[in-house]
């Protein structure tokens, strides 16, 4: 089993970090992993993606051109990635601000509307935990006790205390995740 994602947005989005949880909590679930970040220089506000392998087999090359899934928050984010998911693979996104939808019928695209509730919980800062609870429903790759380890271990200790709002919001985006094709 192999599983190679890009995950893509703004700065300021929660890429970095929902890219660097899945890594950490992969393994401390005992998987091969490549974590790759790619952001522009404007950090917040500008592009940012992130390239994440999971395997259970040695990861030859961190660099790749096609994902099995693409997580997507933005309108750039889909112009720049929608072409280069695998036929048959998976395309999430987050509808908000979004002008073109994804169009291709080869692959399977779901959508969660993680602005609008991370907007009516009134915390925006579970905005990626959202996504990423989203994701973990459609490829539960990693179990939810493995995430919470990665949590522990990639947020500062200062924020430990958020790991239970980050857990509840990750149990969100399983909930309202809906495949749109």
């Amino acid at each position: 089993m192999t599983e190679e994602i890009i995950i893509a947005g703004f700065g300021g989005q929660g890429v970095q970090s929902m890219g660097k949880i899945l890594a950490t909590s992969g393994m401390k679930q005992g998987l091969n992993v490549s974590w790759f970040p790619s952001y522009g220089p404007e950090m917040r506000g500008g592009t940012s993606n992130v390239t994440v392998i999971l395997s259970d087999e040695r990861i030859s090359s961190p660099v790749l051109n096609e994902y099995d899934t693409a997580i997507v928050l933005n309108q750039p984010s889909i112009d720049k990635f929608e072409n280069s998911i695998k036929p048959g693979g998976i395309l999430i996104y987050d509808p908000h601000g979004i002008t073109r939808h994804p169009q291709r019928n080869d692959i399977e695209i779901y959508q969660v509307e993680a602005a609008n509730k991370a907007s009516e919980a009134g915390n925006m800062r579970i905005f990626n935990m959202i996504v990423l609870g989203g994701y973990l429903k459609i490829k539960s790759i990693v179990s939810l006790d493995f995430i919470e380890e990665g949590l522990k271990e990639s947020l500062p200790e200062r924020h430990h205390h958020l790991i239970p709002a980050n857990l509840n919001a990750i149990k969100i985006g399983q909930e309202i995740i809906k495949k749109i094709n």
